[in-house]
């Protein structure tokens, strides 16, 4: 692990946190109350964990539900933003619940802007992904590509990007898009990480299946066109996630009113070089069956990060793969009692 980042207070602000409860979004509660902010967390509880509210007061309101998002907003109005982290992610369910997914993702941001509209809040962070950028033959991937989502997961968060650039367009919302890649890894103290149900993602699946919590994990593909023949995707610690939202607020004080932008690091690792550094990690064996394709899923997803550093200043410091998979044992092992 590189070191720190520089210190950055947040003298005192309030910031709302939508999704605190959940995996990215405790991380960067945990992250505000370091720097010196207060987040407050606005969450339904349907993916989140009550124990992962540490850092500030939580407010259970759903974003469908315009009415109940706007009584916790107008508690709330002096806040000095507001940061956008709840979603449906799951790639597989979206393709068969499309619906779902746009009620949850889209209807919901679209009330969430409205009512920070009403209430005169005009700071906006909003959680993308690389999702939105779809198949591609063309990597590391640039934020000037053209956007051509793949998944229903991707669509809706492209859509929100959409709705974004509207609302800064028409009523002077000021607003930062950060385009995720792969978030991985657990804070380094093991109090929060990554808890989803059901978990669908890589590494703590695999460290399932390496621990005996499950049987043989599955490896979607293996005839995608990359050197061992399985996906590849750019693994970005949860933490320097964080960090770029810490960023973010600061470059709001200087005057920033609207960016879209890549979180990753610049390097893609395939599935099964993974389930290697989670072996060598875990010392244990990870058993696995290659399966088909997963609906949804594109060869190969990596950032070309340039313009993080040049607009935010951010450049990745936990994001190398053993500390990752380290940092998510840790985490795991603990909860699990090994």
């Amino acid at each position: 692990m590189s070191a720190e980042y520089p210190a950055m207070k947040l003298n005192g602000q309030t910031h709302i946190v939508v999704g605190g409860a959940g995996y990215i979004g405790s991380h960067v509660c945990k992250m505000i109350a370091d720097h010196g902010g207060e987040p407050v967390t606005f969450d339904n509880f349907s993916s989140g964990h009550p124990h992962a509210v540490r850092w500030g007061p939580a407010i259970d309101v759903d974003l469908r539900n315009a009415q109940s998002l706007n009584e916790a907003l107008s508690a709330y109005q002096d806040a000095s933003s507001v940061i956008h982290l709840a979603s449906s992610i799951e790639v597989g369910i979206g393709e068969k619940d499309p619906a779902g997914f746009y009620n949850n993702n889209v209807i919901g941001a679209f009330n969430l802007l409205e009512g920070m509209r009403k209430h005169g809040l005009d700071r906006f962070i909003f959680s993308s992904t690389c999702a939105t950028y779809g198949e591609t033959n063309k990597v590391p991937l640039t934020e000037d590509q053209n956007q051509n989502p793949f998944s229903v997961y991707g669509k809706t968060k492209l859509a929100i990007e959409h709705m974004i650039q509207s609302y800064h367009n028409a009523y002077g919302l000021k607003y930062i898009t950060l385009r995720y890649f792969n978030a991985s890894g657990a804070d380094p103290s093991g109090e929060i990480g990554e808890e989803h149900d059901p978990e669908t993602h890589l590494i703590p699946i695999a460290m399932q299946a390496a621990a005996g919590l499950r049987g043989k994990m599955k490896i979607f593909g293996t005839d995608y066109e990359t050197p061992d023949g399985t996906c590849v995707r750019d693994y970005i610690h949860v933490n320097d996630i964080a960090r770029a939202h810490i960023l973010g607020l600061g470059k709001f004080d200087a005057g920033l009113t609207n960016l879209e932008v890549n979180i990753g690091t610049g390097n893609g690792y395939s599935n099964l070089e993974i389930l290697k550094m989670v072996e060598e990690v875990t010392g244990l064996p990870l058993p696995y069956d290659a399966t088909p394709r997963r609906p949804g899923d594109v060869t190969q997803l990596f950032a070309d990060a340039s313009k993080a550093k040049a607009e935010l200043n951010f450049v990745p410091q936990y994001s190398d793969l053993e500390y990752i998979i380290r940092s998510a044992w840790n985490f795991h092992r603990s909860r699990w009692q090994l």
